[in-house]
């Protein structure tokens, strides 16, 4: 048995979550658990533990603001709360949400990216969710999955940052956006639009000060972040 340190468990929520904790230790990841009324862990597995270099009792006093800045990448956040908060609202057994997440040990200096995917665990008399639970899995900083995250990371770091000047563009301009990513001269956009490569250059001029771009390469984040390529 494991002594549970948060004293809104009931016993029955306890003897819940000891009666799988022999399972969780034997899963290659972490596992926690939280209780989402005030989004405090009451359980990690001791992988977790482990790595974080900390006991259950630390970790479960630990608020959920100061827990996240102490070991998580505030960043990362912005993609995957509202995906967990419809999560909660559906409050179906089927739905499931995976992220990507960076974790800080307290030996390390860089970032380390996880792959967590997070269900519903237990509900209250009334059918509301009141705990779920995580498993989060380190992605090997060699494997290239790794370096995928890194981009996307970096991509929407620039989407949210740039969101109000694309916006700014007008339907023929995303168009022309896309095309002048895959590096195509203004003649090749005009025989593809069927517009003279006078209007072309036009727009070019307009979405370079639209965007407030100078280069190719700027360009081409514009295009890879809003997904035009």
């Amino acid at each position: 048995m494991v002594n549970l340190y948060n004293s809104t468990l009931t016993p029955e929520m306890g003897d819940m979550i000891n009666s799988h904790i022999e399972s969780f230790d034997d899963i290659p990841g972490v596992v926690i658990i939280h209780d989402i009324r005030d989004w405090s862990i009451v359980y990690m597995s001791k992988r977790g533990l482990k790595l974080l270099q900390s006991t259950l009792e630390e970790i479960c006093s630990l608020s959920n603001e100061d827990y996240h800045a102490k070991y998580f990448n505030a960043k990362d956040a912005k993609d995957y709360v509202q995906k967990i908060g419809a999560l909660i609202h559906k409050n179906s057994d089927d739905e499931i949400v995976s992220f990507y997440q960076q974790v800080k040990f307290p030996s390390e200096q860089d970032w380390r990216w996880h792959l967590s995917s997070i269900k519903i665990f237990m509900r209250d008399v009334e059918g509301r969710v009141i705990m779920t639970i995580t498993t989060s899995i380190q992605v090997d900083a060699m494997h290239h999955m790794a370096s995928k995250a890194d981009r996307i990371l970096d991509e929407n770091n620039f989407l949210r940052k740039n969101y109000d000047n694309f916006c700014k563009l007008s339907k023929r301009e995303v168009m022309i956006l896309k095309e002048m990513a895959l590096g195509k001269s203004s003649m090749e956009i005009a025989n593809l639009l069927c517009i003279s490569s006078t209007t072309v250059d036009t727009h070019r001029r307009n979405i370079r000060e639209k965007l407030n771009t100078k280069s190719s390469f700027q360009i081409s984040n514009y295009a890879r972040a809003f997904d035009l390529i």
